[in-house]
């Protein structure tokens, strides 16, 4: 855990000319949007770039996206763009898509990580569009926590996890969807999602006809957040099929559940929608788990959602979580 001074936190209501000049001027803010919280820096200084990584402790390989206040100002950073590309824009901006296109010579290479490619959205949160557009400049912006770590979804998750790294936080209430946005690749003409998130895979064939699912990497990764092991949290997690008691080892032990809370002697345990409503599962996911990260358990259980819809962004998110690295301090 981040340890130190505080950074500044401002209700976003009454926060956003401060933050913007603070962008301007190569700082560091943390906003929110309706996926989860962004770090963000001016995405045409590539010395303010260099901070998110530093602050992050993000490795160089893995690239940012860059956060527009409108959708009208793609054409204008990028130029023109393959007319997939501009019909998921047209009809899914704002909101949790983020698309792949050409890397404009406007945007210094350490925000793509070298890639002659640009993830790029319009997120559909107010203030944080309000925030972009009082910047007056693109916002580069992964999420805002140590890498490979829990997204935020408050802005105490991010005053926890980055500190003073960051100059401002925008506290704008807890994020909408809960996990990050559906990565696609267009420009092919046949969509490609590359990280499965808020935005489901069936709402896009539905606009777009049939897409391709090719998520995850194992080695450099050509988007961001598609790392195999990533969105972890520091106590260990482990996925089950549902059912299975915990072990009488001594171990203090927490379960995830996604709408029925499991029999057994479980030192502490989150629902995720006791509905099996999963946006609502969505929305909590990343609190349930700092909640659990929080209490000492030694071990963390989670059992899958059912992989339809937004699930199969939940589900992959545990998988990740689940991996065999996990982050260090």
């Amino acid at each position: 855990m981040t340890t130190g001074p505080s950074p500044r936190v401002l209700p976003a209501d009454r926060g956003i000319a401060e933050a913007a000049s603070v962008l301007r001027t190569g700082g560091l803010v943390a906003f929110p949007t309706e996926t989860v919280y962004g770090l963000g820096a001016n995405a045409l200084d590539a010395r303010a770039a260099a901070r998110i990584f530093e602050a992050k402790a993000r490795p160089s390989f893995d690239p940012l996206i860059t956060h527009l206040a409108d959708a009208t100002e793609l054409e204008k950073l990028v130029g023109a763009v393959p007319a997939a590309v501009a019909a998921l824009a047209e009809r899914f901006w704002p909101g949790p898509l983020t698309l792949i296109v050409d890397r404009p010579a406007a945007i210094p290479p350490i925000v793509t990580s070298g890639l002659a490619t640009m993830a790029v959205r319009v997120p559909d949160n107010a203030y944080a569009r309000a925030l972009i557009a009082e910047a007056g400049v693109p916002v580069a912006a992964p999420s805002a926590n140590r890498f490979g770590q829990l997204s935020p979804t408050r802005a105490e998750h991010v005053v926890r996890g980055l500190g003073a790294a960051v100059d401002v936080v925008l506290d704008g209430g807890p994020t909408r969807c809960g996990i990050e946005s559906t990565i696609v690749d267009a420009r092919g003409g046949q969509p490609v999602v590359l990280r499965l998130g808020a935005l489901p895979v069936e709402a896009l064939e539905e606009a777009a006809g049939p897409v391709t699912v090719r998520p995850g990497s194992s080695g450099r990764p050509v988007a961001p957040g598609t790392l195999a092991a990533h969105y972890a949290p520091r106590t260990p997690l482990r996925l089950v099929s549902g059912g299975e008691p915990p072990a009488a080892d001594g171990v203090r032990r927490g379960f995830l559940a996604f709408r029925d809370r499991p029999a057994g002697d479980w030192a502490v345990v989150e629902v995720l929608s006791a509905d099996g409503d999963l946006t609502e599962a969505a929305a909590r996911l990343f609190d349930a788990l700092h909640e659990l990260d929080a209490t000492g358990v030694g071990e963390i259980l989670v059992e899958p959602v059912p992989e339809v819809g937004v699930g199969r962004a939940i589900n992959d998110r545990l998988r990740r979580a689940a991996a065999t690295w996990h982050p260090a301090g």
